[in-house]
């Protein structure tokens, strides 16, 4: 007697115990769904940002507004930046048919517990130099990052790094970026991109919105045809 009931509550202890499994992977299952469907439901939307104040590369003015969130521990944007910009650049930009506004997606030095967050760090340092020398520093600055990028696994963005890279940026006051950046002038800046990033369901890095319009993807070729796309329909 004692045998079975000592197996009977065994058994009950196993069946209560795989009910409880059961609702915490559904539970998962049901977290991982409903972020998933906050990107979905923005897909085909067109998503209203505050550009005041942001970084533009290209004329004010341009019929045609491309949103570009980057994270500068993101080998996808040093890619879009390396290989892709300079096409849309020449094509698009130069000729003032769009400008490109930069904002921060900073997530991946979070995402790998790193314990320092050096895409925030990176990204502060770029508004830093952005705050202190307006478009055409912030855009030297952003270059000197992506050429300096590490592994999206390892700190190589801490601030001592950030101002030793900051020396080979031309037009910038070194002791001022400084001041700056130990002083975290510029992480409401930097918080108030990504806020706007999580309202819109960023998906990730670079994420690239023509018009307000989420792109599928950022080579020059996608983005160009959004650009071109978009320039016919503000003409019509």
């Amino acid at each position: 007697m004692t045998r079975l009931q000592g197996s009977n509550q065994n058994r009950s202890v196993l069946v209560i115990g795989t009910l409880i499994a059961a609702v915490l992977i559904a539970l998962a299952l049901f977290a991982v769904r409903q972020k998933g469907n906050g990107a979905d439901a923005n897909a085909g939307k067109t998503i209203n940002f505050d550009l005041t104040g942001k970084p533009v590369l290209g004329t004010k003015g341009a019929p045609v507004t491309v949103v570009v969130f980057e994270d500068f521990k993101c080998p996808n944007c040093k890619r879009f930046e390396e290989e892709f910009l300079p096409t849309l650049k020449s094509k698009y930009i130069d000729t003032g048919k769009a400008k490109f506004v930069s904002l921060n997606y900073p997530f991946l030095a979070e995402k790998a517990q790193l314990p320092v967050d050096d895409s925030k760090l990176a990204a502060q340092a770029a508004e830093c130099a952005y705050r202190q020398g307006g478009n055409d520093v912030y855009e030297r600055m952003k270059q000197v990052l992506f050429r300096a990028q590490g592994s999206e696994e390892q700190v190589w963005a801490d601030k001592t790094r950030l101002k030793d890279l900051a020396g080979n940026v031309e037009g910038l006051d070194t002791a001022k970026f400084a001041t700056c950046l130990d002083g975290d002038a510029t992480a409401a800046a930097v918080d108030a991109d990504e806020q706007q990033g999580n309202k819109a369901a960023v998906p990730g890095t670079p994420a690239i919105y023509v018009n307000g319009k989420l792109l599928p993807t950022y080579d020059a070729d996608t983005v160009g045809q959004a650009i071109d796309a978009a320039s016919t329909s503000a003409q019509q």
